[in-house]
């Protein structure tokens, strides 16, 4: 049974207090519990997707965890290029970069040595394995490799019809993935054998962890919009390159 009062419910909250009151606007401090507030919110955002996702069962909880992520992902992006104005303009593409080279390697990585140590042997499905790998390399080919070949003549960028066109292909790559995914090759993302029972919440605590979804979504963009001035002073303080 969720309980009603625990960090993942407290934390937004206070988040949302925080930003009312303006206490990243006090001192030194008050920007460094904002930001602690920010990690908490964005922990919690997570802890309350994940009920929901027990809640629906997969493959359909797998995308509300990428969704619920991606939120966040997006929402700071967005925050900081709009807080460091036309330095932070290809900021997007070096995050996106960086977070596919962490996603490939550390997570994958840590994922495989805790999983050997807690369950000995793993399995996965080849087939849902290698459906998202072919839109991932897609997508990113389409998005980070061809500017450097069909980008203006002064740098890697795209024109507006080839902006365009990429992201339409993106959405349609995207769109196709979830189609098998959720409706043509529902059972190559389905684990198989693993009894969830237990883990799925009742409708009462899946409401509150969608309630508590929302406000922590929300606190995180209002948090990282009132803290993302303070980084970008902090990256130009210091002398560190933008990328």
């Amino acid at each position: 049974m969720k309980r009603y009062l625990d960090p993942s419910t407290i934390l937004p909250i206070l988040g949302l207090i925080a930003y009312v009151a303006n206490i990243n606007e006090l001192n030194f401090l008050g920007q460094i519990f904002a930001t602690l507030l920010l990690i908490g919110s964005i922990h919690s955002a997570v802890i309350h997707s994940e009920h929901i996702a027990h809640r629906v069962g997969e493959p359909f909880g797998t995308i509300i965890l990428a969704v619920s992520v991606t939120i966040i992902e997006v929402a700071l992006i967005i925050t900081l290029m709009l807080a460091g104005g036309e330095k932070a303009a290809y900021l997007a593409r070096d995050t996106v970069f960086a977070a596919v080279m962490i996603l490939l390697t550390i997570i994958i990585g840590l994922c495989i040595a805790i999983g050997s140590f807690r369950h000995f042997e793993q399995s996965f499905q080849a087939k849902s394995v290698n459906t998202a790998l072919v839109c991932l390399i897609a997508i990113l080919v389409l998005s980070l490799i061809m500017p450097n070949h069909l980008g203006k003549s002064d740098g890697p960028d795209f024109s507006d019809y080839h902006a365009i066109f990429v992201a339409l292909s993106c959405l349609a790559i995207y769109a196709t993935f979830i189609y098998v995914q959720t409706v043509r090759h529902r059972d190559y993302f389905v684990p198989q054998g693993i009894d969830e029972l237990h883990l799925v919440p009742n409708k009462q605590n899946v409401f509150l962890s969608l309630l508590f979804l929302v406000l922590s979504l929300v606190v995180v963009v209002l948090l990282a919009k009132g803290i993302s001035p303070s980084i970008e002073r902090m990256i130009l303080n210091s002398g560190l390159p933008h990328s």
